[in-house]
């Protein structure tokens, strides 16, 4: 997917700010934070929203997970609490059709989430 911006991030090519990597995630802090912590989980392989990843299953889905956590911990949010969110589909907000987890926290985050 040489268009597609996440897949172009993970393979180094566009500048990112990588706060975690493992062989199959990247997460990188999110250019327009919606909070202190705002940082976005991807796998290094295209799928082009959460239901893909899942429909996959390979396990990729439970170690972005991890790495959204392990994130968390890292950055101090993860006891107070955090928010994990794919939106998958435009209607949901997804703009870049590339899965990915919004770890956001660092303030309090109001409910209903718009």
């Amino acid at each position: 997917m040489t268009e597609c911006l996440f897949c172009r991030i993970a393979a180094g090519e566009i500048p990112a700010t990588i706060v975690h990597r493992t062989e199959r995630t990247v997460a990188f802090r999110d250019v327009n934070p919606q909070a202190p912590t705002h940082v976005l989980v991807i796998p290094t392989d295209h799928y082009e929203n959460a239901a893909a990843l899942a429909a996959a299953g390979d396990g990729l889905a439970g170690e972005l997970l991890a790495a959204a956590h392990e994130i968390a911990e890292r950055e101090g949010v993860a006891e107070d609490g955090y928010r994990l969110v794919f939106n998958t589909g435009p209607q949901a907000g997804q703009t870049v059709f590339h899965v990915h987890g919004h770890v956001i926290g660092g303030r309090d985050l109001g409910w209903p989430p718009g």
